[in-house]
């Protein structure tokens, strides 16, 4: 029950609202949302990358950076298609828009728009200052005005894995710019997750949905410790129960000891056990709750590097690459050390030499190049540390 101890420890304090913050210079943290927990000894802050390296990446983001904004509709929307990871497959959703419909009706995938904007504050830019403030202004605005009567945000046939990004991008946007309008929609989009969460803690596709995997678990609950870490009321019980849920699905004897279920209820519970995004988020999830514990992390982070090379062999232009990446980054961020500096060293090389002549990513299987492009600028600009998932 370690993990339920911390976590109790760390929410028995309220939250406070968090100044707004001054962007951090790359290698330095900002003041924006930290991952609350028990101290840790402290390293050298560029110790985890190489500095001729971490300048390639930011090159390259920037590219990435320019096609997307000139992908960037007029209403503040990307496109994208809408549907789920389906075995090896992306199933699209069939009462969606696609993005041929999406452009002529300004929509756009509100998933793939929060995390385009996100990749823009990775680089420093918010909706009031940088080069590419405007980018950001228009993509909060799209996001807030897609808020519907209930608290959900949703664009084109969106679910809750949308929301919950749009959530998170919202959360961060709000960090950083205090802006009225954006922290009722923000306390709205909250209230859904809360409101939603099911018998067994967890969350599933749709809002209200009585079944639970952990994808979309985590998925909700990093949106609400970022809302909660920047002064948004959240229940702890809600975390709490989360968090409960995210422990039970840990593998308990056996040759994946260690690892993390997909499910643990209704059909296909038990199953599984073996999945790079799901490791990786259940790791995050942990460390977003304060938890650091060695024999926690340490059969995770040992899967997540044994199974990143045929991850990256066999699904680099995959949903199943950039959404296991996302979370494995942030996994190796809060663990630190050797093990962060030699991922992030792998990946990013990958990533320089997958980028295509005009600035994009490609994803063949899932939403678009517009996702995949904005997770290559997410993940390349870790060392400037200006998201708070980025910052210890």
């Amino acid at each position: 029950m370690l993990t339920l101890l911390v976590l109790s420890a760390c929410l028995a304090q309220e939250p406070q609202t968090s100044p707004r913050p001054t962007p951090a210079e790359p290698g330095q943290s900002g003041t924006a949302t930290a991952p609350e927990g028990p101290a840790r000894k402290a390293e050298p802050e560029d110790a985890w990358f190489d500095r001729e390296l971490a300048d390639r990446c930011s090159a390259a983001a920037e590219r990435g950076l320019l096609w997307l904004k000139a992908q960037q509709m007029t209403t503040g929307g990307w496109t994208g298609l809408v549907g789920h990871k389906q075995g090896d497959s992306y199933h699209i959703l069939g009462q969606s828009i696609l993005p041929a419909g999406q452009q002529q009706q300004g929509e756009g995938h509100l998933g793939v728009t929060a995390i385009c904007g996100m990749a823009f504050l990775a680089g420093g830019n918010l909706p009031d200052r940088g080069e590419h403030k405007n980018v950001v202004r228009l993509a909060e605005d799209f996001v807030v005005t897609h808020s519907q009567k209930t608290g959900l945000l949703s664009s084109a046939g969106t679910r809750m894995y949308s929301h919950a990004f749009g959530t998170l991008f919202l959360a961060e946007v709000y960090g950083m710019t205090a802006n009225e309008r954006t922290k009722v929609t923000l306390e709205l989009a909250v209230n859904l997750i809360v409101d939603s969460q099911n018998q067994d803690g967890g969350w599933r596709y749709n809002a209200f949905d009585r079944q639970t995997d952990l994808s979309v678990t985590v998925c909700q609950l990093q949106a609400l410790r970022a809302s909660r870490n920047i002064g948004i009321r959240v229940p702890s019980d809600t975390i709490q129960r989360s968090m409960t849920y995210v422990e039970q699905s840990r593998v308990t004897s056996g040759r994946d000891q260690g690892l993390y279920y997909y499910k643990i209820r209704g059909a296909g519970a038990y199953d599984k056990p073996r999945e790079y995004s799901i490791n990786a988020a259940a790791l995050t999830a942990l460390a977003s709750a304060g938890v650091h514990d060695d024999d926690l992390c340490d059969p995770v982070l040992t899967f997540l590097e044994h199974e990143y090379l045929p991850v990256q062999g066999y699904y680099r232009d995959h949903f199943y690459f950039w959404y296991g990446n996302y979370y494995a980054a942030q996994a190796f961020y809060q663990f630190g050390g050797p093990r962060l500096r030699a991922f992030y060293a792998r990946l990013a090389s990958d990533l320089l030499a997958s980028q295509a002549s005009d600035g994009r990513w490609r994803n063949r299987v899932g939403p678009g190049d517009e996702f995949s492009t904005a997770m290559a600028c997410i993940l390349l600009q870790m060392p400037r540390q200006y998201l708070p998932i980025f910052q210890r």
